[in-house]
């Protein structure tokens, strides 16, 4: 499919991710439709992404009238085939359960072009198994957003054993159009690149709150305010040249036999998890929060971030540049 092709998109699913997805691409002035299994969840994303776009307003991103252009492009769909007609390329971002999106991928394919890219949001499943179902799987590929999608600038494009170069590159050329810096996957496996190494220090991040080896509160504080900043600002491969070779190679031998290598849930995954303490969304995991803490948390978490990508990465995304290239 040609690029200039694309004028009208599909997101299916307006939860974490897809309602940011959604936004994104209707700043960029595209036309979206969009569609959610859950009512409640269709009722209220256009407010959700009016409070996003506020806030970006306030940042001094992007002007005030910015959000009602914006919002006039997006159209809620009562069903799932009307989200994905006449479109030339779907997002979907529903849960990540991989016959969820096997049985998605397949029933949706009747329903659009021959020529419609299907793009999952998968943060672990590779698009070689979520397309097994399709009849056309050369059209599908992975589309790995972060969170908050609005926000953060990078998007993994992965594409699977049966998935075309032109497939791969249009997507590529469409998420840059909007803006998104495009990461192209060489080799596909399970969580691509960035999720691989967020769960490799996931590992030992947990391990180290189940020995008591800090509190919650150290460990987030002493994270932000080392590493964190330092992996904002050039990356984890120049860190380690800069440190220089030798001190991270001698570094490496001491710590590595002792830092937690099992495959194992971490206990207090399994205990939060069990007593269904899931973080924001239930009002309790590591921490616990009032309604109006998450409220205010989620406003200060995306002004932090967006003067952390203005300050790094120019203005986030071309968010308001409309299509003219």
């Amino acid at each position: 499919m040609d690029l200039q092709s694309v004028k009208t998109v599909g997101i299916l699913g307006l939860g974490t991710m897809g309602h940011g997805i959604a936004q994104v691409f209707a700043m960029a002035g595209f036309q979206v439709r969009c569609y959610d299994a859950e009512a409640d969840v269709r009722d209220i994303v256009l407010d959700r992404i009016r409070d996003n776009l506020s806030r970006m307003v306030a940042a001094g991103i992007i002007a005030n009238e910015v959000i009602e252009e914006t919002l006039g492009r997006i159209t809620v769909c009562a069903d799932e085939s009307a989200a994905v007609q006449s479109t030339e390329f779907v997002t979907e971002a529903v849960a990540e359960e991989l016959q969820v999106k096997q049985d998605l991928l397949a029933r949706i394919e009747s329903d659009v072009s021959p020529d419609t890219i299907l793009a999952s949001n998968s943060s672990s499943f590779t698009i070689t198994q979520s397309s097994v179902k399709m009849i056309r799987p050369e059209r599908a590929v992975i589309t790995h957003w972060f969170n908050p999608p609005h926000i953060l600038p990078v998007v993994e494009v992965v594409p699977g054993e049966k998935t075309s170069e032109e497939t791969t590159t249009t997507t590529s050329h469409l998420l840059r159009r909007i803006g998104k810096k495009v990461i192209r996957i060489n080799k596909e496996i399970p969580g691509f690149l960035v999720n691989r190494v967020q769960t490799a220090m996931y590992r030992e991040i947990w391990d180290l709150l189940d020995r008591g080896v800090a509190s919650a509160e150290d460990i987030d504080e002493a994270i932000c305010g080392s590493m964190g900043l330092r992996l904002a600002a050039v990356g984890p491969l120049k860190i380690n040249d800069f440190a220089g070779i030798d001190i991270v190679m001698q570094t490496y031998k001491v710590l590595v036999s002792d830092m937690r290598g099992n495959d194992e849930v971490p206990a207090t995954i399994e205990r939060l998890a069990a007593a269904g303490h899931y973080g924001t969304k239930t009002g309790r995991g590591i921490y616990e929060y009032t309604a109006e803490a998450i409220r205010e948390d989620y406003a200060k978490r995306d002004q932090r971030y967006l003067a952390l990508v203005k300050l790094l990465c120019g203005e986030p995304s071309k968010m308001a540049d409309g299509m003219s290239e």
